[in-house]
């Protein structure tokens, strides 16, 4: 193991992240602001280098990575200080106590190729792993409720609620093993010891899946208790991590129907058994791993984002007397489509494709990658696109018409479906199919009539009126148009004739490629 790691506040959870990473022997450095809190870890530690100023300690270059345990309100500006001191970060939650804030910070150490970790501790306790993988195999069947009990007689912050401080905790959880964001949060609470921080919140969670969960955290409780429970249609399941021996529980539990009415069978509780290990000493060895292999965190950046964005929604959500609060959620396209555009449903996007503005895609259009649609395009209903295709602005792809790869559609080039429109009269049974074959070019103002087939790499000239079939290669221009020449691959023109029984060779001055030509057919031979 390195020793490159520094840790950044020894307090209350800081002394736990200094024990376990100098037991992996990865501890090179800490730092606090309290000098007696410094000087014990340093009688027991006489080996660790002691800083009372982080900003002292981000300046050295012995130091890859910072753990920062300070307070949750300095953790924006902490770990932005450390990313621009180009240090590998490992959080404890939440991520910053503000969701802008904490998007800043993702961005930050995307841009810098660093490590940001949020500690999200449950994420890596054996039950926890144990339970999605009973989850993902569909032992618990269809979830249907979550509820999560974090209660104690503990420490009383005056710096963050109780939200922020303990729900952390089950939120990840929760999302982890529904593998899915909550569409709906709400939050109540109520401030007992200080009237501006709440003691205890009940939190509600609701799923688009349809599964629902409830957290209880509270930390005027008589007793400690820490406990999960997972209701499923087959199976139900309680991580009770208080108990000192068993911590997770299954129950068999069946319904029975007698005369329309539902009996509950119970069955006895049956302990499984999960590995026995520390999960703050995983969560650690994990960011040791990922700060060695350059691997992405599995609480990372993102992953704290996400629970601060439902902590964000659920402290607004105590302000205003439990009001619930619904999410929209950007997906993960790889593909632009610009804010005035429309995308119909049912409609298949390839990656790298970029759909500018005013445009409509109707349903049941497929488009492959990397394909640049300009403005005040309309494409479909049931319109099939290749890949690398680029249709200027002003242009209707109709149904019927197919465009394969690497066709070129100049500006405000038409196409049509019927050849004997009447706009009293439907003819959608009647549209005939028009297809232009793979690297076309179609020039601006271009008109293409129905039924017809544009070759492979023919160019369609400017103001050109199509009424019948385009051989590969072919240069065709005028009204109707007629061919004039033959075009290269590459879009220049070749030295052939327009005879209809000649037989002839020609080599591009371009890009060197030959061809051959047999009456109106011409071949590229290499």
């Amino acid at each position: 193991m390195n020793k490159n790691i520094a840790v950044i506040g020894c307090g209350y959870w800081g002394k736990n992240l200094v024990r376990n990473f100098y037991e992996l022997n990865s501890l090179n450095a800490i730092c606090d602001v309290e000098g007696k809190r410094l000087k014990s870890f340093k009688e027991k530690h006489p080996d660790l280098a002691v800083y009372n100023d982080y900003k002292t300690l981000l300046k050295k270059p012995e130091i890859d990575a910072v753990v920062i345990a300070t307070p949750a309100a300095t953790h924006y500006a902490v770990v932005k200080e450390a990313l621009l001191a180009n240090k590998d970060i490992f959080v404890e939650k939440p991520i910053a106590l503000y969701y802008k804030e904490g998007k800043e910070l993702v961005s930050l150490a995307e841009e810098k190729d660093k490590i940001l970790m949020v500690g999200h501790i449950l994420e890596y306790h054996p039950a926890v792993i144990k339970l999605k993988k009973m989850i993902n195999k569909g032992e618990l069947g269809k979830i249907n409720y979550i509820y999560s009990n974090r209660l104690n007689l503990g420490k009383i912050r005056t710096e963050e609620n109780i939200l922020w401080s303990f729900a952390p905790h089950d939120i990840s959880v929760i999302i982890g093993l529904l593998d899915e964001m909550p569409e709906e949060v709400s939050a109540h609470g109520g401030n007992y010891l200080n009237p501006n921080i709440a003691d205890v919140t009940v939190t509600t969670m609701n799923f688009p899946s349809g599964a629902k969960s409830h957290i209880f955290v509270s930390w005027l409780h008589p007793y400690k208790e820490q406990k999960l429970v997972i209701i499923g249609d087959k199976k139900m399941i309680m991580f009770d991590d208080v108990n000192p021996k068993d911590k997770l529980f299954s129950y068999s539990h069946k319904i029975d129907w007698i005369e329309r009415l539902p009996v509950p069978r119970p069955e006895e509780a049956q302990p499984l058994k999960i590995e026995e290990k520390e999960p703050l000493k995983s969560e650690c060895e994990h960011f040791i791993d990922c700060i060695t292999s350059r691997k992405t965190p599995i609480t990372d950046g993102n992953s704290g984002l996400r629970v601060l964005k439902i902590l964000e929604a659920c402290q607004q959500s105590l302000k205003e007397n439990g009001k619930v609060y619904r999410f929209t959620y950007e997906t993960s396209k790889k593909y632009f489509v610009h804010d005035t555009s429309i995308v119909d449903e049912n409609v298949e996007i390839g990656e790298g494709t970029k759909i500018w503005h005013f445009s409509h895609i109707l349903k049941n259009t497929k488009m492959g990658n990397n394909c640049n649609i300009g403005q005040n395009v309309v494409i479909g209903p049931n319109v099939t696109i290749g890949g690398n295709v680029k249709i200027q602005n002003n242009v209707s792809v109709y149904e019927g018409v197919i465009l394969e790869d690497d066709v070129f559609c100049g500006p405000s080039m038409v196409f049509t479906n019927v050849i004997n429109p009447r706009s009293h009269w439907p003819r959608k049974d009647e549209y005939k199919k028009t297809l232009v074959k793979k690297g076309a070019s179609l020039g601006a103002n271009s008109t293409i009539l129905c039924g017809t087939t544009i070759g492979q790499y023919a160019f369609i000239g400017a103001g050109a009126v199509i009424n019948k079939e385009v051989p590969d290669y072919a240069l065709v221009h005028g009204v109707p148009a007629r061919i004039q020449g033959w075009m290269c691959y590459c879009g220049t023109k070749l030295s052939l004739s327009n005879s209809i029984d000649s037989k002839e060779k020609a080599e591009c001055s371009t890009c060197k490629r030959k061809y051959k030509k047999e009456g109106l057919n011409v071949y590229k031979i290499s």
